[in-house]
């Protein structure tokens, strides 16, 4: 079983800026849905022993993690395989400026692979299917992942075998833990964090 977390809001997030393989810290808010979370894991894990808590390397996840850990009374392992798609020259870049700039592409089927200078989609595959396939076989797995908005999406559609479409239309939310078990992906939100 898989548990799939995305970071809490960063400053980055509220200012609507890409941030790819660059970090901001978590706002008070980012902060709130990662301690709701550890408490939303806690009772769906019951007790941690078995459990395995691995983050991304970029400090947002990490500091997620952190408040996940502090819930569960479990480390932090770090792997670089599920860090975020860098977007290149688009890293730290607003949203809006991107959407106003090339508007033939921001915004559109595959935009996150067509920043001058980041990842290719390809890449991005391979190194999440590569951490997928190195994982424990159910019902031996016991994992907590926190990710990234892109990453993420990877994950759950390379669990459930979806399209490249199908997995860049996925929602990425930051208050809630996705349970990939049994060939299915279920989705369990968080209580409201205020922050």
């Amino acid at each position: 079983m898989i548990y799939l977390v995305r970071h809490g809001q960063t400053q980055f997030n509220a200012e609507r800026r890409m941030q790819g393989w660059l970090d901001s810290p978590l706002t008070d808010l980012g902060r709130a849905q990662g301690a709701a979370i550890g408490r939303l894991l806690r009772s769906l894990i019951g007790k941690p022993d078995g459990w395995r808590l691995v983050a991304s390397p970029l400090g947002r996840a990490q500091a997620t993690a952190r408040l996940i850990g502090e819930a569960l009374g479990l480390p932090v392992e770090t792997d670089r395989r599920v860090i975020e798609v860098s977007f290149g020259r688009w890293d730290g870049r607003l949203r809006d400026e991107l959407a106003a700039e090339h508007p033939e592409t921001f915004g559109q089927g595959g935009w996150q692979f067509a920043a001058p200078g980041g990842e290719g989609v390809e890449t991005v595959e391979a190194r999440v299917g590569d951490w997928l396939a190195g994982l424990p076989p159910e019902p031996e797995r016991k994992v907590i992942v926190v990710s990234h908005g892109g990453s993420g999406r990877v994950v759950r559609g390379a669990y459930l075998g979806l399209s490249r479409e199908e997995t860049w239309a996925q929602e990425v939310p930051q208050d809630a833990v996705f349970r990939l078990a049994g060939g299915a992906v279920e989705r369990f939100d968080c209580e409201p964090a205020e922050g």
